[in-house]
């Protein structure tokens, strides 16, 4: 296992730093979505899983419960922010679209952004959605916390460029530019034929940049992050991957495609997702996710990397804090039980997000500062981790966005 040089803080210090640092998770899916499991949802989702409801269904289901709950329940508003004041993160990226049909998009995300408001207008004094980087340091100095919103596809835009504004006059302020599949903006990262971005798709990363909008190639195939950069008249984004220098995954971004987001100025959020930071084993380890961003360092630079853990709850896909039963399987199952079903995720066996995959050392959102920890137990210094964690967003951030 590489280490980078002697560890500089102690684990109580970088524990300590962690929680009085500006802290930034590049893609936190479910925070507007899925950190709420209170006891009436536990009900609902027994009530769900015996009347032969999906995971995908009981999902919907549950986050628009949790947004009526968080409105409603002062037990529901404490089990919210003790899970945010536990992870000591400030703000998080929260998604409001993924993979989805093409003809539901809209309206899901729709739905979603509907929720999303529902936690800020119910916790004013504790959270909010940030818009400007402005937002961002207020929101720490003034010890809140907050969200910024994102698309993980393009989907909800159709072919009609004017809902990119439409959307961001809702508070959208990033946007991936494909999910894993194709969808007219481009090729996606588990697709068959891996092109890059079709016409419209440029059309579209020229309207994100007269916006002032963030271009995130994260689940996009490699030749649609090289044709973002040159299309793109801003620095773009990569919010949550993993290096296949390292490890190779269909969702993991090669070395000259990284450095050259950073010689432009570009942001890569690190992951933590089991099975894409290593291939040998079922349990994964905070050391392996340590060895990506080690690795992106050496390639990128100190300024250019940060973390956007991409899970909740521990593995194998995005997670969240629900416990769905064993006849609500995960997304693999699902598809090898019912092949009926268009599978709209575009992951296969072969990417690693089943079961087994699980991580140690992090059960759940609250374990955040974990990766803090094992970053100065690396070596990077007190100033290195600011950046990692925090600072290094921020100015990306404010750089595209203002």
């Amino acid at each position: 296992m590489t280490q980078i040089r002697k560890p500089s803080l102690t684990p109580k210090e970088a524990f300590d730093l962690h929680h009085e640092a500006l802290v930034i998770d590049a893609q936190q899916p479910p925070a507007t979505r899925g950190f709420l499991f209170t006891p009436t949802m536990k009900t609902k989702l027994m009530e769900l899983s015996e009347t032969g409801h999906n995971r995908t269904e009981a999902s919907s289901i549950l986050a628009k419960m949790a947004a009526n709950e968080i409105q409603k329940s002062d037990v529901a508003k404490k089990e919210y922010m003790d899970l945010w004041t536990k992870s000591g993160v400030t703000i998080a990226s929260s998604c409001l679209m993924g993979p989805a049909p093409f003809d539901d998009a809209f309206e899901i995300a729709v739905d979603n952004i509907s929720h999303a408001r529902a936690y800020a207008n119910a916790l004013p004094e504790h959270f909010e959605i940030v818009l400007t980087s402005d937002d961002i340091k207020r929101v720490y100095k003034e010890g809140k916390r907050g969200v910024n919103l994102n698309f993980q596809d393009t989907t909800p835009f159709g072919s009609n460029l004017d809902r990119v504004d439409y959307f961001y006059n809702l508070g959208l302020r990033i946007v991936q530019l494909t999910y894993n599949l194709r969808n007219l903006v481009g090729d996606g990262c588990t697709e068959i034929y891996k092109t890059g971005l079709s016409y419209y798709g440029k059309a579209l990363v020229e309207r994100l940049n007269d916006l002032g909008m963030i271009v995130d190639v994260s689940h996009s195939s490699q030749q649609v992050g090289w044709d973002a950069i040159e299309t793109s008249k801003t620095p773009i984004m990569v919010s949550h991957s993993s290096s296949n220098a390292v490890c190779y995954h269909d969702r993991g971004k090669d070395d000259d495609l990284a450095k050259a987001i950073a010689d432009k100025g570009g942001f890569f959020g690190v992951v933590i997702v089991p099975g894409f930071v290593q291939d040998k084993k079922p349990i994964a380890t905070l050391d392996d996710f340590a060895e990506h961003v080690i690795h992106l360092v050496n390639v990128m630079g100190i300024d250019h990397v940060g973390i956007g853990n991409d899970i909740c709850g521990n593995g194998p896909e995005t997670g969240d804090m629900f416990e769905y039963p064993d006849n609500m399987p995960a997304t693999i199952q699902y598809f090898k039980e019912h092949p009926e079903v268009f599978n709209w995720s575009g992951f296969r066996p072969e990417h690693r997000v089943t079961d087994e995959y699980k991580l140690a050392d992090y059960k759940n959102f609250g374990d955040w500062p974990n990766l803090t920890v094992k970053l100065a137990e690396k070596g990077f210094n007190e100033e290195e981790l600011r950046k990692l964690i925090g600072l290094n967003y921020l100015k990306y951030y404010k750089e595209v966005i203002g």
